[in-house]
């Protein structure tokens, strides 16, 4: 697959630092990249021209490369350790409100 096409469907994100006083560009799949810029449009342009480089060199070295975010497959399920007093705490107050503490926890996340 051509590197610049994984990377375009890679997830980017832009916001203002203000340490640097620039934007910077970040990559989702690469938390370890970035690119500062004075405008959001640069910072993305940048950002992306590092990970298709990034995504070039671990092909060459045949490391595996991060799947798109986008393109992942999700269950809609995860484990979460929470200590025994919280865990009681939630599920008084999921039987309060009638509903099931896998409702009453889906809820609390989305709002």
């Amino acid at each position: 697959m051509n590197n610049c096409r994984i990377a375009d469907r890679y997830t980017y994100r832009m916001t203002w630092s203000h340490d640097d006083g620039e934007y910077v560009g970040l990559c989702a799949e690469f938390p370890s990249l970035s690119w500062l810029a004075a405008s959001s449009e640069k910072a993305l342009e940048g950002v992306r021209k590092v990970a298709t480089e990034c995504v070039t060199d671990m092909r060459a070295t045949r490391e595996p490369v991060p799947e798109p975010l986008s393109e992942k497959r999700y269950r809609g399920e995860f484990r979460v350790r929470i200590p025994p007093q919280l865990h009681r705490a939630l599920a008084t107050e999921a039987a309060e409100q009638g509903i099931s503490l896998n409702r009453f926890a889906s809820a609390k996340l989305a709002g």
